[in-house]
């Protein structure tokens, strides 16, 4: 074949394919934005406001009119404070700026208390220790490889003991000792660091200490703690110990967020395990650390996947 019938065949095929593309467009436009659809962000949609008609029609209008598509939606109705929750996660080709811009006016037609946030972006976070790792320890594992979505920009203990634990996993370790005297100094050292890290998550991992009223109004909705029994039973010192002079069947664990009433936060999270008259009190330690780990773990996830709404003492939980 002579090089002209070459490159004329070559040029044939060639405006074949841009004709048949075109053509793919213009007859066939949902297939682009299939193919586009890798370069559209995935946002999660979080509120809560007064009850009235109209509101799921309103966010699902707000959605089309941004090119979104909703890809999981939930609601919920809360009957007795009259309030109205919701969690929508959409592809949208805009991004989380401008979709938050966008959403401004029609969250102040209703009221709402609303965060939008890019779906599993990992929040910044702080995790406090005393001399017990065992949950810091699943927390680092899992932030590290099961894609629990938080970034430990450092672990705060009261005691240097778990520094070995933070050090294996890459974790910046700070020992900000605690003591009556230095209580406020070691607070103020506390909220310097969160600023400075933009820190959006605390969480009191076995954390043997009291937080003042001031820094949990500052931190309100922002600080997960996890209690060593199914509260609000056994509550205090020592709650394996009251649990087994009562003979208890059941024991467990209860992750809530952290308000100026101690262990009175509204609760994210719970879980029980079975023991028995055979069981002594350090092996019901064992086992309660067992589900110490499962249910504070739960409770972070559920918090940085935007799954929970506060509401008022209480929660909502899309899971």
């Amino acid at each position: 074949m002579s090089d002209y019938y070459r490159y004329r065949s070559i040029i044939v095929f060639v405006t074949f394919c841009l004709f048949k593309a075109l053509l793919g467009v213009l007859l066939f436009p949902d297939r682009i934005n299939t193919m586009n659809s890798s370069r559209t962000s995935h946002l999660v949609i979080t509120l809560s406001c007064p009850d009235k008609p109209g509101i799921v029609h309103a966010v699902s209008e707000f959605i089309v009119n941004l090119e979104g598509n909703i890809v999981d939606s939930q609601q919920y109705d809360d009957p007795e404070n009259d309030i109205f929750f919701m969690r929508v996660e959409i592809h949208t080709p805009h991004t989380v700026d401008k979709v938050r811009t966008s959403f401004k006016p029609l969250a102040k037609d209703y009221s709402m208390n609303w965060e939008i946030d890019v779906v599993g972006r990992r929040l910044r976070t702080i995790i406090m220790v005393s001399k017990e790792g065992h949950c810091l320890a699943d927390l680092l594992y899992r932030s590290k490889s099961v894609h629990l979505p938080i970034d430990v920009v450092a672990v705060v203990g009261n005691h240097p003991d778990l520094a070995t634990i933070a050090q294996f996993y890459d974790a910046p370790f700070l020992c900000i000792p605690v003591t009556k005297a230095t209580k406020d100094d070691a607070e103020k050292q506390l909220l310097n660091l969160i600023d400075a890290e933009k820190v959006e998550l605390v969480v009191l991992a076995r954390y043997m200490q009291i937080l003042s009223e001031k820094v949990c109004q500052k931190l309100h909705g922002r600080v997960i703690n996890i209690h060593h029994s199914f509260l609000p039973s056994f509550k205090g010192a020592r709650p394996y110990r009251q649990a087994h002079e009562r003979g208890v069947k059941l024991i467990g664990a209860t992750a809530h967020y952290v308000t100026a009433d101690l262990d009175e936060g509204p609760i994210i999270a719970q879980e029980v395990t079975r023991v028995s008259h055979r069981d002594t009190i350090a092996s019901m330690v064992e086992k309660g650390q067992d589900v110490e780990r499962l249910v504070l773990a739960q409770a972070v996830a559920w918090h940085s996947e935007h799954r929970v709404i506060l509401n008022g003492t209480r929660t909502v939980v899309f899971e």
